[in-house]
């Protein structure tokens, strides 16, 4: 099936949830790319910075690129120009690093917290004590030059539907609390607006969970090389 097919298969298993797709585009070719452009998809999400960075200077610029895999605070800045939104922020020195990024480029930088909800040591992530941590601490409000707009998630590989929508529920109980807490403490650099959690294996189950991103590749694509 063509990459505009599959699209709209999976446009269609969404269409009556909140979720929005992420086209993950690691490894694929610029061909491949423009394909998925041409299909409309605006969401592009890359797991290595240095790709990245070479993708989105040859590609549209109307394409939001999305940072999903793990990010070194040193590779912060080749980014920061142009990055739509990063997924895997998971401690408080790489916020502060995101934050001085965006002030050199003069933006805002959109940012969600990277919550460890698998049962797998290869994932990163912040724990919901860890979360609360950073939301409390007294530097926060400070850095201007970030946008916290929500959580991402993955989770477990595994064939178990069960624990994977666990998983999800447990994240979107997070979510909501926080949500819930943040129209009572409310600070101007935080709101609640984007749930990612869900990849080509697990994106049904993450869309009726509430998530409002997922993040698609190989459903897309087919499986790599």
């Amino acid at each position: 099936m063509s990459i505009a097919k599959q699209i709209i298969s999976i446009q269609n298993d969404l269409a009556h949830t909140n979720a929005k797709l992420i086209a993950v585009t690691k490894t694929r070719s610029i061909d491949e790319l423009n394909l998925t452009y041409q299909a409309g998809i605006l969401d592009f999400g890359e797991n290595r910075v240095q790709e990245l960075v070479e993708k989105q200077a040859i590609l549209p610029k109307d394409i939001r690129w999305h940072q999903i895999g793990h990010l070194q605070s040193n590779k912060v800045k080749y980014i920061a120009p142009f990055v739509h939104l990063i997924h895997t922020v998971d401690s408080l020195k790489l916020l502060m690093e995101i934050n001085q990024q965006a002030i050199k480029n003069n933006r805002i930088i959109n940012c969600l917290f990277q919550i460890y909800i698998a049962q797998e040591e290869t994932k990163f992530g912040l724990s919901p004590q860890e979360l609360y941590e950073i939301l409390e601490n007294p530097i926060l409000p400070d850095l201007k030059n970030i946008q916290i707009v929500g959580l991402m998630g993955m989770a477990s590989f595994t064939e178990n539907r069960g624990q994977i929508s666990e998983e999800f529920t447990s994240l979107a109980h997070l979510f909501n609390e926080l949500k819930s807490k943040n129209a009572s403490h409310q600070l101007d650099n935080v709101r609640w607006e984007e749930l990612s959690m869900g990849m080509s294996g697990d994106y049904t189950i993450a869309a009726a969970l509430g998530s409002t991103l997922v993040r698609v590749g190989s459903a897309i694509y087919g499986a790599r090389d």
